[in-house]
């Protein structure tokens, strides 16, 4: 595969996997904003609602997806995949080269998995599935329909995985705190599919409007793009794989003024904005993980879609006549010539002529899950390669908008805030509802604070949308 070089202008972290794992539940974050007096900045309300996620705290994801660390390879995606023995499969979006970090990604290395086990078993057969997020379930679904004996086994009180809607009456419409996006919309079915589902979408733009800490609505110049690219164009003629602060480094790239133009903004200024809101957010991962010859490509300006009414509507009828053993935890695999033997955190075992592993690759790091015999090196050594991101989300409702634009995607560039890149629901949905993007090493900072901190973080970084007041018409004198 070619070493691939970055294109300007993504934000498609938005794009987080569905998958689940089988590790010892934790509480989730809380649902609601915390009524303790916390102050909060003077200028952006008080939200009436909040919801937040907590990708890399939670047991059962151990980060929102996969990424191309420093050294990882695509290969790596493929070896990570192959069956072993006959016996063992997986799936998941860190198994997927084409897509990976993605819906469709997972979803299709479900389906490849389930066709892989009917090319190895006989029909009948008992399958055991571990995770229930899209990958597991596609798996499930095409091996019932193929006359397999089926049963998942899940981690979570729900299914769904890392794509996690929820539906609260508190809510206008469904919220996504995992996968809300389809990436590039225009090279899956995935989209089609929802639709056909009764679940509605919206194009979405990545084009931001941009404002200083100052609230100065400024143009974002190529300053930035261009130093990464040279960075990454660089790296790509170089004898092995470095990451991308050290590319930035190395080359020279990195080397802007740190004078403030008109705008009170310096091109090291606009570099930085390029990382956070770019960088960061496409792999979850800080610049000294990230590789620099496999820097994911963005897709075209207008090719993502929202997801508005709901991700979750996507396992409709997928579980039907498949066993689902919930709030299970797989904490040893053993397979061999005569079939596989699940052992789960109970104490209980669980029989199969066959398993479909699709855990993310966060907690297959863990090691949390035995096999017996190990792994092999070729899968070891992926799962030890691949890098795992984090972004996480934070959802505010309103009483009524406090910004003055109609703008659905915001970022801001300077200044030293933890969420620069929001979404502006209003235009997509008539609803005073804003949703934050937090990644990479700020997402693990924050993952650790309670509701209160997070919402002081996210409400100050809201300053420089908060309309100005407005000025009174002065009363003309009396003659």
């Amino acid at each position: 595969m070619k070493r691939r070089t970055f294109l300007i202008g993504s934000v498609s972290g938005l794009s987080l996997v569905a998958l689940t794992a089988c590790v010892p539940p934790s509480p989730r974050p809380t649902a609601s904003v915390s009524t303790s007096p916390t102050p909060t900045p003077s200028l952006v309300p008080r939200p009436e609602n909040l919801r937040r996620s907590s990708w890399s705290a939670d047991p059962f994801a151990r980060g929102s997806h996969s990424f191309p660390a420093v050294g990882a390879t695509p290969e790596q995606r493929e070896a990570l995949g192959q069956p072993v023995d006959g016996r063992l499969f997986f799936a998941g979006e860190a198994t997927s080269i084409d897509a990976p970090g993605t819906v469709q990604g997972a979803r299709a290395s479900g389906a490849r998995s389930a066709r892989e086990v009917i090319v190895a078993a006989v029909t009948g057969e008992r399958i055991a599935v571990i995770g229930a997020g899209i990958a597991g379930l596609t798996a499930a679904r095409a091996l019932k329909d193929a006359g397999f004996d089926v049963v998942v086994v899940e981690a979570r009180d729900r299914i769904g995985g890392r794509i996690d809607t929820v539906t609260d009456k508190k809510w206008p419409f469904p919220i996504e705190l995992g996968a809300s996006v389809v990436r590039t919309s225009g090279d899956t079915t995935l989209d089609e599919d929802l639709t056909g589902l009764g679940i509605a979408t919206a194009p979405f733009s990545r084009r931001s409007e941009t404002r200083t800490s100052d609230g100065l609505v400024v143009p974002v110049p190529d300053t930035g793009a261009k130093a990464v690219d040279a960075a990454l164009a660089w790296a790509a003629d170089q004898p092995a794989d470095v990451s991308v602060a050290k590319a930035l480094d190395d080359s020279g790239a990195s080397k802007l003024s740190t004078t403030d133009a008109d705008t009170g903004v310096s091109d090291a200024d606009w570099l930085d904005f390029e990382i956070v809101t770019v960088l960061d957010v496409n792999t979850g991962a800080p610049l000294d993980g990230q590789s620099a010859w496999y820097t994911p490509a963005a897709p075209g300006p207008d090719e993502d879609r929202l997801v508005l009414g709901g991700f979750a509507g996507l396992f409709e009828g997928l579980l039907e006549g498949v066993d689902l053993l919930g709030s299970s935890v797989v904490t040893k695999i053993a397979y061999g010539e005569s079939g596989a033997s699940l052992r789960l955190g109970n104490g209980e075992s669980l029989g199969a002529d066959r398993v479909i592993v699709t855990v993310p690759l966060g907690v297959l790091k863990t090691k949390v899950m035995e096999f017996d015999p190990p792994l092999p090196f070729a899968h070891r050594g992926a799962i030890a390669a691949l890098g795992m991101g984090t972004v996480d989300k934070i959802w505010l409702q309103f009483a009524e908008p406090f910004w003055d634009t109609d703008a659905p995607l915001w970022t801001t560039v300077g200044g030293d805030s933890d969420f620069r890149t929001w979404i502006n629901m209003v235009p997509l949905t008539g609803e005073p509802v804003l949703v934050g993007l937090v990644a990479a090493e700020t997402a693990l900072r924050l993952a650790k604070v309670d509701d209160d901190e997070f919402l002081a973080a996210a409400l100050a970084s809201l300053e420089p949308f908060v309309a100005p007041p407005a000025t009174a018409t002065p009363t003309p004198a009396p003659k």
